[in-house]
Order: C-alpha cells, then sequence, then structure tokens
C-alpha cells in the first residue's frame, strides 16, 4: 500500500524539496502551507505522479489546524510520516532590542505549531502501532549564539520535544528524527531580514551553502531505511561551515 507522508512549509524551502523527493521515492502526499497559489503549483507539478491533497493553513493557528487536519477525507486519515518543516527566524538583534511581536512569531511557529500539527497526528499513529516524525530543528538548537537567543531557545525546545517524543512514543512502534541543518539556501534569511533581499544573499556569499534539496535527501533515506532503523538525531553542515557562526569564505 502506499504511504502518505504530510509536510508542513511545504511552499518553499526544505518543505517543497521534500515533497518532490517524496513523491519521487512514491509516497502520496498532503502539503500544507499559508500560501494557496504557491500550493496549487506544487499540486499541479507533482500530481502527475502521485495523489495530492493540500490544506491551507498557518501552523501557529491552533484552531485551523485541528480544522484542517480533522477535515481529511478518510482515504487521508492514515499519515505515515509527518514532516515538520514550517517555522521561521525573525529578526537577528541583541536580547535587551528584540522585537516581542518577533518572539512571538518564532516560538507560536516553531514550537507551538509543531506541537499542534503533531498533536492532531499522533492518536492515529499510536493506534496503528506505526508512524514516523521528523522534526526539523537547526544548529541553533545545538549551540545559541549572540543576537538570537529566541531563535535558538525555540529550536533547542525542537530538540527537547524530539527527544520527548522518542521517549513517549517508541513503545508504540513510531520512529522520531531530529534534523540540524546548518546554513541552507531558502527563503529563511529574507524572512529574517524582513524582506532585505541585498542583506539576505550576503549570508550565503564567498562559500557552498547547503540547498534544501540535501535535507530532502536526508529525509527520504531517514523514511525509506529499514524498519529496524531509526536514526534519531543529525546534524547537517555544509563543507565550508563548522559552527553555527563559524563560515570558512573564500
Amino acid at each position: 500500500m502506499t504511504k502518505i507522508a504530510l509536510i508542513t512549509g511545504a511552499t518553499s524551502g526544505i518543505g517543497k524539496a521534500t515533497a518532490i523527493k517524496l513523491a519521487q521515492n512514491g509516497y502520496n502526499l498532503i502539503v500544507c502551507g499559508r500560501r494557496a497559489e504557491k500550493l496549487e503549483e506544487l499540486k499541479n507539478s507533482l500530481s502527475k505522479t502521485v495523489k495530492i491533497h493540500s490544506l491551507i493553513f498557518d501552523v501557529r493557528d491552533r484552531a485551523a489546524v485541528e480544522l484542517q487536519i480533522n477535515s481529511l477525507p478518510n482515504e487521508w486519515k492514515n499519515i505515515d510520516v509527518l514532516v515538520n518543516s514550517a517555522g521561521n527566524a525573525h529578526g537577528l538583534s541583541s536580547i535587551q532590542n528584540g522585537d516581542i511581536d518577533d518572539w512571538d512569531a518564532m516560538i507560536d511557529g516553531n514550537v507551538k505549531g509543531l506541537l499542534y500539527v503533531s498533536r492532531a497526528i499522533i492518536p492515529q499513529m499510536v493506534e496503528r502501532k506505526k508512524g514516523h516524525i521528523l522534526n526539523l530543528s537547526s544548529i541553533a538548537g545545538k549551540q545559541t549564539y549572540a543576537n538570537g537567543a529566541v531563535y535558538c531557545a525555540s529550536k533547542k525546545a525542537v530538540e527537547a520535544i524530539s527527544e520527548g517524543m522518542r521517549l513517549d512514543l517508541t513503545e508504540h512502534g513510531i520512529k522520531i528524527t531530529n534534523i540540524a541543518p546548518g546554513a541552507v539556501a531558502t527563503e529563511f534569511s529574507e524572512v529574517r531580514f524582513k524582506g532585505d533581499k541585498e542583506k539576505a544573499q550576503k549570508v550565503y556569499e564567498g562559500y557552498d551553502p547547503l540547498l534544501a534539496e540535501d535535507i530532502a535527501d536526508f529525509i527520504s533515506y531517514a523514511v525509506n531505511a529499514p524498519d529496524r532503523v531509526t536514526i534519531a538525531d543529525v546534524t547537517i553542515y555544509s563543507k565550508s561551515q563548522s559552527a553555527p557562526t563559524t563560515i570558512y569564505k573564500k
């Protein structure tokens, strides 16, 4: 039977690349995001090879998350793989100068949003005694850096949630994988710098950053590994990076 994967943040970056990769692997997909037109484009491009269902919601909106996931037709309810890719960084400033709206956006999206989606899906995985949840953390969850305290805290929370999920769910046959990417050339920096494309581009100049497809390749391996294998936690850097703020540029 063809497996079903639900991917949040599927309109861009790692989420979109993962949808494309898992479609190539033959997974039927539930793609989720806020931008209806982007989801429609993705659906149109992938529906030639696999079945696609799209859900439009912001992971920060608990009521919308519950409504949309609970509205899935019966044929889509048994989700085998959940990829919690949605999340963002907002701003880069010292704690004393931080924008509280930015803090709320990061905590609500990176932490609470991940929990809302997971809570809506986990019970059926427990009932079926199988499933795989992959949480996108960050190297920021491994090591805090200056001017990023709250973003780092939100990703450390993802790390803790992944550990807790593994402790609670392994006995039910559910795999948990925590993924901590380094610098990936996506819309990430553009969002962080409030749409300043020039400033965002400089983050990735002078070296070869990771691409979203690199993370998608790992996700593909993790979900297709033998059933006996759980990859619990992985950190992925580009060749030029050795720590969150240490990148060797040409």
